[in-house]
């Protein structure tokens, strides 16, 4: 009997055409997908996968083999979604992804709203920033995944479904009101996660100046903490400051920086309804 899982591997090899790319779309590592593959090729007795100079491709035994794996993950997804509908919201689980400060603010209002209505339903919580959350959530391993996108961000990959929850402003952070981003052209800065870093860049350069980053740290609290000690100056959103204000420091909005906030869902609706419930909750909470 073909396993479930080592279709779903080469029904993602099929379609991100590389070993490598699916590894990274089903949160495997690279040697899990060439196992699994190596033990599809043993149970079927055929060559699934060929070598192209640095890539692979699949043979037509393989691509024939990917196209029923597609099917047959399709119709076990649907029966997972239609048991899901029938059993309804008095049990099971629903599980998100999200970013800290959205995890400290908006996240528990939310929770405790579906607790509320649904007191049978787990809510299952990851911390980890939006590339991996989308990540996460392509892979089947997340229901929901919170995420923030500035003005100069790409755009998703096809697929992914997003439901606008708020806009939340920057602010930067230093030792005076009424501050200004031109005013610390000189100063240290201390820079947070990859999209919130390439945001500062695209603050600084719109007024003029590339700033000299002294500090770089996933951690608000420990941001706002230099900034309390006089060692650099940065910028933070809004959400951040609600979560955590450290005394010492003065916040000033930056005008025409504001981050939009969204509950992401993957493939074609509708959604099972554990996950409509958990999206409704999060945008009343919003």
């Amino acid at each position: 009997m073909l396993d479930l899982v080592r279709l779903r591997v080469l029904a993602a090899v099929a379609r991100t055409g590389s070993v490598t790319a699916a590894a990274k779309e089903l949160h495997y590592s690279q040697p899990s997908i060439s196992h699994h593959i190596a033990r599809l090729e043993a149970e079927t007795g055929a060559r699934l996968l060929q070598r192209v100079g640095r890539g692979i491709r699949l043979t037509p035994t393989g691509e024939l083999l990917a196209e029923r794996a597609i099917e047959i993950i399709g119709r076990v997804d649907s029966a997972a979604a239609e048991l899901s509908t029938h059993v309804g919201l008095d049990a099971g689980r629903v599980r998100l992804a999200g970013f800290s400060s959205v995890l400290s603010t908006l996240v528990p209002a939310a929770a405790a709203a579906l607790a509320a209505s649904h007191p049978g339903l787990e809510l299952n919580l990851t911390d980890t920033h939006p590339p991996e959350a989308l990540r996460l959530l392509r892979a089947g391993k997340v229901d929901v995944a919170v995420v923030f996108r500035y003005a100069e961000s790409p755009p998703e990959e096809e697929g992914i479904r997003l439901l606008h929850l708020l806009d939340d402003p920057t602010y930067l952070l230093g030792p005076h009101e009424n501050d200004t981003l031109a005013a610390h052209r000189d100063a240290r800065w201390v820079a947070g996660c990859e999209r919130c870093g390439g945001h500062l860049l695209e603050l600084c350069a719109r007024a003029g100046f590339t700033p000299h980053i002294a500090y770089r740290t996933d951690d608000m609290v420990a941001m706002q903490a230099m900034v309390s000690a006089g060692m650099a100056v940065t910028t933070i959103p809004g959400l951040a400051l609600r979560a955590h204000r450290a005394a010492g420091i003065h916040a000033t909005e930056i005008p025409g920086s504001t981050r939009h906030v969204y509950a992401a869902t993957y493939g074609e609706p509708p959604d099972p309804p554990a996950t409509t419930a958990l999206l409704h909750a999060l945008r009343a909470a919003a």
